[in-house]
C-alpha cells in the first residue's frame, strides 16, 4: 500500500481545486454518507491519475483545522467503512492519523481500482474536479473499458459467454464460503450470492455477473466446458517407455476440490509399499514415492500452470521407474529458468487460484511446495527430483526409491 509523505498530503489538503481529494470537519451527521461515496470515486479514478486520493478528516473546506480530537475508536469506524459490504468490489486502502500543517487528522488513503467500476450501494460515484457526483451512462463505459484492458491475473478475466447458471450455488455456499471467512462474519453478512460471487472474485462485477476463470475453476458446474485445458491426463505405464502398455489412464476434470481429490486417489492407488526385513529381524516399510511429495508437486503444477492460450492438460505418466509431471506454461514473474526452485524464488501466474486453494485445505503454506517434496523425498530414499523448466511447460521428474 502507498504511504504519502506528509509533504504530499498538505499539498493535496491545501488545494481546494484537487480531483484527489475530500475534506471533512468529522465523521458525524451526513459525513460517513459522503465520504463512502468519495472513497468510491477514488477508487473509480476517472480522470485517470492512477495516483491515491485522500480524504482528510479533520478539516474545513479550505484546508484548516476543524479541532477534530482524532481517536482509535474514530479510525476503526473509518477503516469498517473498506469492509461493511457496500462498496464493491472492496477497495484498497488505509487510515491513519496523521499530523499535517500542525495539526492532527484522520486520512483515508484510497488506490484507484484494478477492476473498476466500484460501487457504493449500486451505484458508481466519480470526481470531476473537486465535485464528486454518480456516474453518467458514458462515464460507465470508460470505466469498463478500462478494467477490459487493465493487465489482470488470467485467473480474474471473465470467461464472456458463461452465465450464473454455470456456477454451482451450493458448493460455493456451502463448502467455499465457510472456509473462505468465519463463522461469525457469515452471519453477520447480509450480501446477496451475487455480491458474494464478487467479493470471491468468482464473477467480474455484480451488475454483469459474468463468471470469472477463477469462478469457473473452482465452482464451475462443468469447469472443463469452459476451461478447456482445465483438466489432467494421468497414464500409468507397464513399462519404462511410452510405448508400453498403459495398465491405468484417466482424464480427470471438474471443480477444483474435485480434481484435487481425485488426484490423491489415483497417487494412493499406485504407490506401492515394500516389506523389508533386516539383519535384527524388524519390519522396514518403504513406498516407492512419499505421498505428500507427489501431492504437493502436483498441487504446485494446478496452481502455477498457464490457463490462457492453451488447451493442453497437465500430464502425469508414471513408468515403473520414474514418474514425469508436465505442466503448461513456463517459468513466471520474477522465476526464471536458472532459479526455478530455489528457495524464496516464488512468483504467481494464478494467484487468486492459490488463494482458492488455500480456503479449500490443499494450500497450508505459501512458496514451500518444492522444498517439502524435496525434503520428503529425500527422508523416503528417493533420488533428487529433476526440474525441467522452459519457455513453454515445466517437467519434473521423480524416481523412484532403491
Amino acid at each position: 500500500m502507498m504511504r504519502l509523505s506528509d509533504e504530499e498530503l498538505e499539498a493535496l489538503l491545501s488545494d481546494i481545486e484537487s480531483d484527489r481529494a475530500e475534506r471533512k470537519e468529522s465523521a458525524k451527521g451526513d459525513a460517513p454518507e459522503k465520504l463512502r461515496q468519495a472513497i468510491c470515486a477514488f477508487a473509480n479514478d476517472l480522470p485517470g491519475h492512477s495516483r491515491p486520493g485522500v480524504a482528510f478528516v479533520g478539516a474545513k473546506d479550505d484546508g484548516s483545522a476543524a479541532g477534530l480530537v482524532v481517536t482509535d475508536e474514530l479510525l476503526r469506524t473509518l477503516a469498517d467503512m473498506r469492509s461493511d459490504g457496500n462498496i464493491q468490489p472492496m477497495p484498497t486502502m488505509s487510515v491513519e492519523k496523521r499530523n499535517l500543517h500542525g495539526f492532527d487528522l484522520a486520512v483515508i488513503t484510497v488506490l484507484p481500482a484494478d477492476a473498476p467500476p466500484v460501487r457504493y450501494k449500486g451505484r458508481t460515484y466519480v470526481r470531476t474536479g473537486p465535485r464528486r457526483g454518480i456516474a453518467s451512462a458514458q462515464d460507465e463505459r470508460v470505466l469498463n473499458e478500462r478494467r477490459r484492458h487493465r493487465d489482470l491475473p488470467f485467473d480474474l478475466q471473465p470467461v464472456s459467454f458463461a452465465t450464473l447458471a454455470d456456477l454451482n450455488r451450493s458448493v460455493f455456499e456451502n463448502e467455499y464460503l465457510p472456509g473462505a471467512f468465519s463463522a461469525d462474519t457469515l452471519e453477520a453478512n447480509h450480501r446477496s450470492y451475487a455480491e458474494r460471487l464478487s467479493a470471491c472474485r468468482m464473477i467480474d462485477a455484480v451488475d454483469s455477473a459474468i463468471p470469472t476463470v477463477l469462478g469457473s475453476l473452482v465452482i464451475g458446474n462443468r469447469p472443463r466446458d469452459l476451461i478447456p485445458c482445465a483438466y489432467l491426463q494421468f497414464l500409468r505405464i507397464d513399462g519404462t517407455a511410452l510405448e508400453d502398455p498403459i495398465i491405468d489412464e484417466a482424464a480427470i476434470d471438474g471443480r477444483l476440490e474435485e480434481v484435487l481429490a481425485r488426484i490423491d486417489d489415483k497417487l494412493k492407488a499406485h504407490i506401492s509399499v515394500g516389506v523389508n526385513i533386516d539383519a535384527a529381524d524388524t519390519e522396514r516399510r518403504q513406498a516407492d514415492y512419499p505421498l505428500v511429495a507427489l501431492q504437493q508437486l502436483v498441487r504446485n503444477a494446478v496452481m502455477h500452470r498457464s490457463y490462457e492460450a492453451t488447451n493442453a492438460p497437465i500430464r502425469l505418466t508414471w513408468f515403473d521407474d520414474r514418474i514425469e509431471i508436465v505442466n503448461p506454461g513456463g517459468p513466471f514473474g520474477i522465476v526464471t529458468a536458472a532459479n526455478f526452485g530455489m528457495p524464496g524464488m516464488t512468483d504467481y501466474r494464478n494467484p487468486h487460484l492459490a488463494e482458492a486453494m488455500k480456503v479449500l485445505g490443499y494450500v497450508q503454506r505459501f512458496g514451500v511446495g518444492i522444498a517439502t517434496a524435496r525434503r520428503l523425498l529425500a527422508a523416503n530414499g528417493n533420488p533428487e527430483p529433476d526440474f525441467h523448466p522452459s519457455d513453454t511447460h515445466v517437467l519434473v521428474i521423480v524416481r523412484r526409491a532403491a
